[in-house]
């Protein structure tokens, strides 16, 4: 049965890798259930785990990026890659999961975990601060190439989540936008941007005005 592995939260500390001079991505696993909720939209609400850090309010956090979840089966990858280990939390991740494709997820999937009601809204977009604490140089370029970015979820009903909680699919929608092919769209190949709107409804705001955008500009 897919559950979770570890729940994880950061605290802030400085880094001269952030626009603000803190950051709260080295997230750690906690032992006793934690409280998830809605945050409140970008810009003014943070992270949708409570005792969470999110320093960078302009460009994380909010409603549709509450909660992020990553795959255990792609750290464990990852370590392969790097040559080193990979514990659990250190891509700044909420959710640690075990027997769940999290990058193969659709955009606008419903997950009940614990107490909570999470759906599937965006991909992970690397960022400077990432980079500096992978501390391996092309980080950004090489995170970009595997097109395994995790899940962020919107919270649709708070609950308490702890470790062990089982990750039962409660909803999976009939198209086949996942969240490695709206990464691809998005940051390698743009020719895909047009496929994203076959998500319908479960396409984020945001998202649908980034395809917007940018679909003048395709040849």
């Amino acid at each position: 049965m897919p559950h979770v592995l570890s729940v994880n939260v950061g605290s802030r500390v400085a880094t001269d890798h952030s626009v603000v001079g803190h950051t709260g991505i080295d997230k750690r696993p906690v032992a006793t259930p934690v409280e998830v909720r809605a945050p409140g939209p970008r810009g003014v609400g943070g992270s949708g785990v409570v005792g969470d850090d999110i320093s960078d309010l302009r460009h994380h956090g909010g409603d549709d990026q509450a909660v992020y979840a990553y795959a255990r089966e792609d750290l464990d990858d990852w370590q392969v890659e790097l040559g080193r280990e990979v514990r659990s939390g250190s891509f700044g991740e909420n959710l640690t999961t075990v027997g769940l494709d999290v990058s193969g997820a659709r955009l606008g999937e419903r997950w009940r975990i614990g107490g909570a009601l999470l759906q599937v809204t965006y991909p992970r977009v690397p960022c400077r601060t990432f980079a500096a604490v992978m501390e391996r140089r092309g980080w950004v370029r090489t995170f970009t190439r595997r097109a395994l970015p995790g899940a962020y979820l919107r919270v649709l009903e708070p609950g308490m989540v702890t470790a062990g909680d089982d990750v039962v699919v409660e909803h999976r929608p009939d198209h086949d936008v996942t969240i490695s092919h709206a990464f691809r769209a998005i940051l390698s190949e743009p020719d895909l941007l047009p496929t994203l709107l076959a998500a319908g409804d479960d396409l984020p705001a945001k998202l649908r005005r980034k395809v917007a955008r940018r679909l003048p500009n395709l040849a």
